[in-house]
């Protein structure tokens, strides 16, 4: 069998036990993309079938104008509720966001969030490129993200969740510590590369608005109600020592939209009303801490 050699088969009983800040057992973190597409080709999620779905000719004014709706106006929806619910978060940027809505940037730059790395734009997937070509698109958008926030990213998530055979060790090599690529496990696992050890932060594709909204098209409050029993069943699950982490990945295209947003506000004060048991972080703060630990806490410590 084909094997990807990053990591090796850890059974969740056989985990160690250890803590979050303060003695929580559930990091829970947001994780918001914020991209931008090219006009008139390449790939995009779509409202309805168009251009790229369906067949029709480009531009496909209605997809593009829809997820364009995110940036303008569903993104500054959400940081008003952020700001409300004294939330921070990973903002995951396409580079090409710095040149579209610089404004967007320095709003959640002003606020302390995170900015990992996503790419350039999520109108093309790293994966298809060779690895000189993926090389480059990494440091371009390594190097847009370190020129305006005055530090260079950690943390990547690849447009499309595409990554080559190559992708964690050309991270690795560029200077990134973790990746929200690797939805496989509960916990961070580290990953071998050819340039040193690389953290799987956890990151949602089951809590995750484009899954449940555009592919297995969710209503706004399945997804809502998806976000609570998803927190509800881990509160309980943890009782047994072990942590784990809940991502909850969110697009401003989908949940900016008006009413997804009032019903992901219920749920986040939910999350909230339990605030003093759980650990309310970002991505990087999660990578972070892992280093704390003692040597054998974390599922592929050896690599």
């Amino acid at each position: 069998m084909t094997e990807h050699h990053r990591y090796g088969y850890h059974p969740w009983p056989e985990r160690a036990r250890w803590t979050w800040p303060g003695g929580a057992t559930l990091a829970v973190y947001l994780g918001l993309n914020l991209e931008h597409f090219h006009f008139g080709e390449g790939l995009g999620a779509e409202l309805a079938p168009g251009a790229n779905g369906g067949g029709g000719p480009q531009p496909d004014v209605l997809n593009y104008a829809w997820r364009d709706y995110g940036n303008r106006v569903g993104a500054w929806r959400v940081l008003e509720m952020l700001d409300e619910l004294a939330l921070p978060c990973t903002v995951l940027a396409n580079s090409a966001m710095y040149r579209h809505a610089p404004q967007l940037m320095a709003a959640h730059r002003a606020r302390g969030d995170e900015v990992a790395g996503h790419g350039r734009t999520n109108s093309e997937r790293q994966s298809t490129l060779p690895e000189a070509e993926e090389r480059a698109l990494i440091a371009e958008a390594t190097e847009t993200i370190a020129h305006h926030e005055g530090t260079a990213p950690r943390g990547w998530l690849s447009p499309w969740i595409a990554e080559s055979r190559a992708t964690p060790d050309l991270l690795r090599a560029a200077g990134y510590r973790y990746t929200l690529n690797w939805c496989s496990d509960d916990q961070p696992v580290w990953h071998s590369t050819r340039a040193g050890r690389l953290l799987a932060v956890p990151y949602g594709q089951e809590i995750n608005d484009i899954p449940a909204i555009v592919a297995r098209k969710d209503g706004a409050r399945e997804f809502a109600e998806m976000i609570v029993d998803d927190f509800d069943e881990r509160l309980r699950q943890v009782r047994d020592g072990r942590a784990q982490v809940m991502g909850i990945a969110l697009h401003p295209y989908l949940i900016g939209q008006p009413y997804r947003l009032r019903a992901l506000r219920g749920a986040l004060e939910h999350i909230l009303r339990r605030r003093a048991e759980v650990w309310i972080c970002t991505a990087g703060a999660i990578h972070d801490h892992v280093l704390t630990l003692p040597p054998g806490s974390v599922a592929g410590d050896a690599v």
